[in-house]
C-alpha cells in the first residue's frame, strides 16, 4: 500500500505523533434516553427525580457521562438500566444536543435516544436517580402537561434542555398527542 504524504509532507504515521491533543479541546459526552410508553390512546414518559447537582431535585430524562472506550449507543443502554432498571429497549438516535450551556458543568454534548414501548418492565430508581416515575403525557391547547400523582409539570420544569430533547424525540417518533 503506497505512503501517501499529507499537505505537510508527513506521512499518516509522523502526522500522528505531532498531533496536540492540547490544541483541541474536547467536550464530554453524554447520552439521554426518551421512553414512552402506549396506553390505550395516552403515552407515558419514563422520568428520574436528580439526586445529584446540578438540578438536584429536578425530573429528568435518564442518562449519563458515557465511559472512556465506550460507544454511546451502550452509554444509553447502561444509564437507562441503572436509573431506571428498564432494559432490552431497541433505541432510536433522536439527535445529538450540543448548545453551549446546555450542562451548568461545562461543555458538554449528549446524544439522545428515544423508543416507544407497549408493555410494562418494573421501574425502579438506581444509580444517581432518587426516584423514578412514569408521567402521563396530557397536550392542552398548546403546551403539553406531565403527569404522575400529585405531581404536575410542563417541559420547561425538566433539568438541562430535556425540554428539547423531548420536543424532538416527540417528532421523531410522530406521537399523536391530541
Amino acid at each position: 500500500m503506497e505512503n501517501l504524504l499529507d499537505n505537510r509532507g508527513l506521512t499518516e504515521a509522523q502526522a500522528i505523533e505531532r498531533y496536540q491533543k492540547r490544541n483541541y479541546p474536547k467536550p464530554a459526552l453524554t447520552a439521554d434516553i426518551v421512553i414512552f410508553r402506549k396506553e390505550c390512546d395516552t403515552y407515558r414518559l419514563l422520568l428520574v427525580r436528580r439526586g445529584n447537582h446540578p438540578f438536584c431535585g429536578k425530573w429528568a430524562l435518564p442518562g449519563g457521562f458515557a465511559n472512556e472506550n465506550e460507544a454511546v449507543e451502550h452509554t444509553a443502554s447502561r444509564e437507562l438500566t441503572e436509573e431506571t432498571g428498564v432494559s432490552g429497549i431497541p433505541l432510536k438516535l433522536a439527535g445529538i444536543f450540543s448548545k453551549p450551556g446546555r450542562d451548568p458543568r461545562g461543555w458538554i454534548v449528549s446524544a439522545a435516544y428515544w423508543a416507544v414501548v407497549d408493555f410494562i418492565q418494573p421501574i425502579r430508581a438506581g444509580d444517581d436517580a432518587s426516584d423514578a416515575r412514569w408521567f402521563t403525557l396530557l397536550p392542552e391547547q398548546d403546551t403539553l402537561t406531565l403527569v404522575s400523582g400529585d405531581i404536575v409539570l410542563t417541559p420547561d420544569d425538566l433539568a438541562f434542555d430535556h425540554s428539547e430533547i423531548l420536543a424532538a424525540a416527540i417528532r421523531q417518533a410522530n406521537l399523536d398527542l391530541q
